[in-house]
């Protein structure tokens, strides 16, 4: 499984039809009550034990994970069966971050808002660049607030 920091949430699921080739799983709780409220819930985990990652897509009835054609084609699941599924929120989490960048986010919400909806290899990504000045901690200063001008202008890479 990818680098996973939320808790973990197993659910009982039936897949349903989204389309021509297509299905999805229906998440059967809000991700907000779990995982608290975000633009949008990048999620990894298994399906009957087959791993799986992707954003959980926001319809009418709710959440959903889409199961496309390809990892249907190499996944034996059907429309209609009944399957075990846990899901957790993946990638660093804010309250995993060091405290200096932490703080940094916390004081800016809009970039915390978009630094919460951006995938897992963005994240990490901007926790690279900044974690390469540990002989300049003035340096590092200048990287976390470029940062947080970035996610703040919904930028997902420098």
């Amino acid at each position: 499984m990818a680098s996973v920091t939320s808790k973990p949430k197993t659910f009982k699921g039936t897949v349903a039809q989204s389309g021509p080739g297509r299905a999805h799983l229906p998440i059967p709780f809000d991700p907000a009550t779990i995982w608290g409220t975000r633009d949008v819930y990048h999620v990894a985990g298994v399906i009957n034990g087959m791993k799986i990652r992707g954003p959980l897509k926001s319809g009418p009835d709710g959440y959903a994970m889409p199961l496309g054609t390809a990892w249907l084609r190499d996944n034996p699941l059907r429309v209609g069966q009944a399957v075990a599924a846990t899901l957790a929120i993946e990638g660093p989490q804010r309250d995993a971050l060091a405290p200096d960048v932490a703080k940094a986010l916390k004081a800016e919400p809009a970039a915390a808002r978009f630094w919460d909806a951006i995938a897992q290899f963005y994240r990490k990504g901007y926790l690279s660049w900044i974690d390469s000045t540990k002989k300049s901690p003035e340096e590092r200063v200048r990287r976390i607030a470029e940062v947080v001008r970035l996610l703040k202008a919904g930028k997902k890479v420098r």
